[in-house]
């Protein structure tokens, strides 16, 4: 507790573990929005949200929705997901991960983390793969259930981009498409590519405690132009374009997101670079911090990216797992909010029964990873110090 009050300078309390930063700007264009009157999904603030974001990634296709999870449980319907089938997801994820593929009625599969990332572990899944995985006629299915294995999520976890070139090459191999789920990495950089732009689809999330946030919000990132119109059309219930008349020819969902949140995203976007810069500061604030202190340490970005470091992590040794909850107790119960990793996917009651591989990697940082206070603005604390 000592070492996190003292990179947080001035020791205000309490301090919560991940809060969205407003300023005129933002005040500004949500009142411009509801002087429109144009507050739910019509409106110009979506397209010029849509537009702002593609530019800053650097791509052609953003469908702006709801939240994060309905932009992975679009992504994974584009990406050919049927109910029966299985699909790949890391067992050390939030459970929205697991949830998108629960929507389309398939099953998540449940794969083991690596430490360097925190994310997926591209060997130990190519070799589990290989083992599990059965050719039958043009698809790859789960030679102990029978279904087919039709697509893989992979997710970067705190923010830290895990080894794509590595986890496309297996995906290629067994011809599964890829879902990034970049819910917590906008900003972050693989190899100088941005999160969110390394496979045919990706999704990202704006919730109140992301690097920037709508509010609720999330959005979808394709490459492909009829994808990204099919996703316009499935995110808007399905609706024919007419001048006037109401119909619909398919089941969609009432998914797209409204002006109002949109316009509180086009400010945010103003300042992500500099959220970006600011986190990393606190990132390394933290590290030199906790260099001085012996059986933890935070964790760091992977040798080949520029993390956003949305969430700080602290990483204890094995001879102090004991600690956990005690440190845990702490820092809460001195109104510095920290937690734990989320309980691992195989581990809910839903997701008992789903398949899964040799977790003891995601087990092992499961009781070893500690969250920490991580806002934007607590590196203007921390450079007084």
């Amino acid at each position: 507790m000592a070492t996190i009050k003292a990179v947080l300078a001035d020791k205000r309390l309490p301090v919560a573990l991940h809060e969205p930063s407003f300023s005129a700007l933002d005040q500004q264009l949500l009142k411009d929005c509801l002087d429109s009157g144009f507050v739910s999904s019509v409106g110009e603030y979506v397209d010029h949200f849509e537009r702002q974001l593609a530019e800053y990634l650097g791509v052609d296709h953003v469908v702006a929705v709801v939240n994060g999870t309905a932009a992975l449980h679009v992504s994974l319907l584009l990406a050919g997901v049927m109910a029966g089938d299985e699909v790949i997801v890391p067992a050390l994820s939030f459970v929205a991960t697991a949830n998108a593929v629960s929507y389309c009625g398939a099953t998540p599969h449940f794969v083991d983390s690596e430490p360097r990332t925190l994310g997926l572990d591209p060997i130990k899944l190519d070799e589990y793969l290989a083992d599990i995985l059965q050719f039958d006629g043009d698809v790859w299915r789960n030679r102990n259930t029978g279904c087919r294995v039709a697509a893989m999520i992979v997710m970067h976890t705190f923010g830290h981009p895990v080894d794509m070139d590595a986890l496309n090459a297996v995906a290629q191999r067994y011809g599964l498409p890829v879902v990034e789920d970049a819910a917590e990495s906008l900003g972050s950089r693989y190899k100088a590519k941005m999160a969110g732009t390394l496979a045919d689809l990706a999704a990202i999330s704006f919730n109140g405690n992301k690097i920037i946030t709508t509010g609720g919000g999330g959005a979808i990132v394709i490459r492909d132009k009829n994808l990204a119109a099919r996703a316009r059309h499935l995110t808007t219930t399905a609706k024919i374009s007419h001048p006037w008349q109401i119909a619909h020819d398919e089941i969609g969902f009432n998914y797209r997101m409204p002006n109002l949140n949109a316009a509180l995203g086009c400010a945010q976007l103003e300042k992500l670079p500099g959220f970006v810069e600011q986190k990393r500061q606190l990132a390394d604030a933290y590290i030199q911090a906790f260099s001085m202190v012996e059986g933890v340490s935070v964790f760091q970005e992977p040798e080949y990216s520029h993390s956003n470091y949305w969430l700080n992590v602290m990483l204890l040794d094995e001879a102090n797992l004991v600690m956990r909850n005690e440190i845990l107790a702490l820092l809460n119960n001195a109104t510095i909010m920290a937690r734990p990793v989320w309980t691992l996917m195989h581990k809910l009651p839903m997701y008992q029964a789903c398949p899964r591989m040799d977790l003891s990697m995601a087990e092992d940082l499961e009781q070893r990873l500690i969250c920490i206070p991580s806002s934007p603005f607590l590196v203007r604390v921390a450079s007084h110090a």
